[in-house]
């Protein structure tokens, strides 16, 4: 189950309709750019055919990467080529029309003018703007045709139908639809061929006002007479190419027959020697046919071939897995490439390491080719690859070759950034080799080197060492940036003012912080100077801060401070459950109220201090007096009189300061020495516990007084006195 799920996950496919001219840019030099995307996508990206007119790509994979993918492919076309998008007003009322049957008219319209992409709006929204997208002279020629189209719809609309054979289509539309545009132009109406989508394939729809359609019509019936009246024709050919016509199970001359009408092309019999080609069909058919062979024997005959060393250890890399490599570049360059049989280890004579004497190889070849043979030593028949095409092509062909070639460079990059550049585990390097497609080779930490090899082919090389320069730069602006935001400003602020600093939950440091993008350290605990601020960052958001903080102070500095004496047995009522009483007040009335610390209470425990404005520090202080001499009136004027001032801790317990001013009870009993050491518990079990085990001596399970016995009614026995551990009963 677990499998079906991943592969359903992993069956996700997307559509990219991609501009034909642009594939070969997807696909990349070598296919470079398809492969990098696949790779790190991990997706399956299918391309359509060279001679296929579809312009879809099909991503197939999890639906997270294909969605990737569909980005990266979009933005290569998007840098490529000035895509723009266009908005046309056009009356709702004319879209069917404008559409037409099946979609057949729009989507003329858009294979036309380069593939662009032309979107109505939806009927709910009763929109009258149609969106083009695609290159920009593309856009202006749809548009243009699309506002004719619109203009046409209001005057007059008039449809016809003719019919042809599906193999004359092709003919009939010309080369890059040259025939069927020539007609338009001649008669202002718009012609529509089937697609693959229409069960019927002869019919050919016209469109456009009643007089364009009938003359596009005779036009078009006359060429269609041409074509079904089969004639014969013949065409020279040097028996030396009839090879390359007929190979590959004739897929030039099907590809050339597709084209011109359905032509029927006849080579002669091999051994006959004959150079006589023979087609059937329709006379313009023919000749066209005819004009097609004629350009392909001038191209074979300006053939040539040219060699290129390259040693044969590095064959495997250049044709890459399954050749993908090298067919990339015949197909680009339309060559013939020849790898030598690698058995073939004879030396070729004239030929060394600095190049080939005479014709063919030059010697930059060689020195290209990253050094295939040492010395002076001679080139083997394996590292002689043979290119076959138009002299220009091959050049070029050659050239695509040697840049296949792995070679390897160094790179200084500092020693601080390989950490960085390897990242956790190794994800990072080993991304950078699969986007770029290099290997990189980082010297051993114990080094210390800055040197790091960068290898893979030439332009992959370029590309990475790019990359890493510029990894190189942002690195060294960000430690530049660092060091800058490492200035360290200590400010000298008495710690009284400390918590107003920090502010409740800490939102006054905070809003700091984030105001000047600083970080703002108060002293801790054990740190020896208790007044010192440091603030880190920017050199001026620091000061920027500093200034703030001044600021806070110097406000704080101006209000008034006045000192209140309330007898600190008082204090607790005053403050009140978990603060509340205090808080209120503070509340209330804007100030800032402070009981004495432990420290405090040794120079004066009585001391309360009332910090805020003048007015509002005078109405705080009249009601901390009045609940004072309220509480002192109700409880302490009760309290028997003590020569020495009373302790929090006697306050609370009520006992006095000496043995004869105690309540009576336990705590009179305690005496001076309840004033010194507290309640003393005297002949406790734990005690006894204690000291027996200090005596090792296990209890006595016989005593009548540490474990009674109970009568019948489960009652204890009445006449044995209870003086053990267990105590007597409350």
């Amino acid at each position: 189950m677990k499998l079906v799920k991943e592969i359903q996950e992993s069956s996700h496919i997307i559509e990219v309709p991609i501009f034909k001219q642009f594939h070969k840019f997807v696909i990349g030099k070598g296919g470079a750019n398809i492969k990098k995307i696949r790779d790190e996508t991990q997706t399956k990206i299918d391309l359509p055919a060279e001679g296929d007119t579809n312009e879809v790509i099909v991503i197939t994979g999890k639906k997270e990467n294909v969605l990737e993918a569909k980005e990266r492919i979009q933005k290569i076309q998007n840098e490529l080529s000035d895509i723009v998008s266009e908005e046309v007003q056009i009356p709702p009322k004319y879209y069917n029309s404008i559409i037409g049957t099946g979609g057949k008219l729009i989507s003329s319209i858009m294979e036309e003018c380069g593939g662009v992409s032309i979107k109505f709006p939806n009927s709910d929204s009763k929109s009258d703007k149609v969106t083009i997208r695609g290159p920009k002279d593309d856009v202006e020629k749809a548009k243009g045709q699309l506002l004719e189209l619109a203009n046409e719809r209001q005057l007059a609309s008039f449809t016809a139908e003719v019919r042809a054979k599906q193999q004359h289509h092709k003919f009939l539309i010309g080369k890059n639809g040259a025939s069927i545009r020539k007609i338009r132009d001649a008669t202002g109406a718009r012609i529509i061929f089937p697609s693959n989508e229409d069960t019927d394939k002869e019919v050919i729809t016209i469109i456009g006002k009643e007089d364009s359609v009938k003359k596009a019509k005779e036009q078009l019936e006359a060429i269609i007479k041409e074509c079904d009246e089969v004639t014969e024709g013949e065409v020279a050919v040097d028996p030396k190419h009839h090879k390359y016509f007929v190979a590959k199970r004739g897929l030039i001359l099907h590809r050339i027959a597709e084209e011109n009408g359905g032509v029927m092309i006849s080579f002669p019999r091999a051994g006959t020697n004959s150079d006589k080609v023979t087609l059937k069909g329709a006379k313009d058919c023919i000749e066209a046919a005819k004009q097609r062979i004629e350009e392909i024997v001038a191209d074979l005959e300006a053939q040539t071939t040219i060699e290129v060393i390259i040693p044969q250890r590095q064959h495997r890399t250049i044709m890459g897995a399954r050749g993908f490599k090298v067919q990339q570049v015949t197909s680009e360059f339309d060559v013939q490439i020849k790898f030598p049989d690698r058995d073939a280890t004879d030396p070729v004579e004239g030929l060394t390491n600095g190049g080939l004497n005479g014709e063919g190889q030059e010697g930059e070849a060689a020195e290209q080719s990253s050094g295939a043979v040492d010395g002076a030593e001679p080139v083997r028949q394996c590292d002689v690859i043979r290119i076959t095409g138009r002299i220009d092509k091959c050049e070029a062909a050659k050239q695509a070759l040697l840049d296949l070639i792995p070679i390897e460079e160094e790179l200084s990059v500092p020693f601080d950034l390989h950490r960085t550049i390897i990242g956790p585990r190794g994800a990072n390097v080993r991304q950078f080799m699969s986007k770029h497609d290099v290997h990189v080779e980082l010297p051993p930490s114990e080094l210390k080197s800055d040197i790091i090899k960068v290898s893979g082919t030439p332009a992959h090389v370029a590309e990475a060492k790019e990359a890493l320069e510029k990894m190189i730069e942002d690195f060294e602006a960000d430690r530049a940036d660092r060091e800058l935001r490492s200035f360290v400003l200590q400010l000298d602020v008495d710690q009284e003012y400390h918590s107003k600093l920090i502010g409740r939950h800490g939102a006054v440091i905070n809003k700091l912080r984030a105001d000047h993008d600083v970080n703002i350290s108060l002293p801790k605990r054990d740190d020896p100077n208790q007044r010192i601020i440091s603030i880190t960052g920017y050199q001026a958001k620091a000061e920027a801060a500093r200034d703030a903080i001044l600021e806070i102070v110097g406000d704080l500095q101006t209000l008034h401070r006045e000192v209140i004496e309330i007898d600190t047995r008082v204090h607790s009522h005053i403050i009140g459950q978990r603060g509340r009483t205090i808080r209120k007040i503070i509340e209330d009335y804007k100030v800032d109220i402070k009981f004495p610390s432990s420290d405090d209470a040794q120079n004066n425990p009585n001391a309360v201090t009332i910090i805020g404005k003048e007015e509002d520090v005078e109405n705080a202080k009249d009601v901390l007096l009045s609940m004072a001499e309220d509480y002192e009136r109700d409880y302490l004027e009760n309290l028997p009189p003590s020569p020495q001032p009373q302790t929090v801790g006697a306050f609370l317990t009520g006992t006095g300061g000496n043995a004869s001013s105690g309540s009576g009870g336990a705590g009179g009993g305690a005496g001076a020495g309840a004033n010194e050491n507290g309640f003393i518990i005297k002949d406790a079990p734990w005690e006894k516990q204690k000291q027996q085990a200090k005596n090792l001596t296990a209890p006595n399970t016989q005593s009548q007084e540490d474990f009674p016995n109970f009568a019948a009614g489960g009652a204890p026995v009445a006449s044995t006195p209870i003086t053990s551990v267990w105590g007597p009963k409350n």
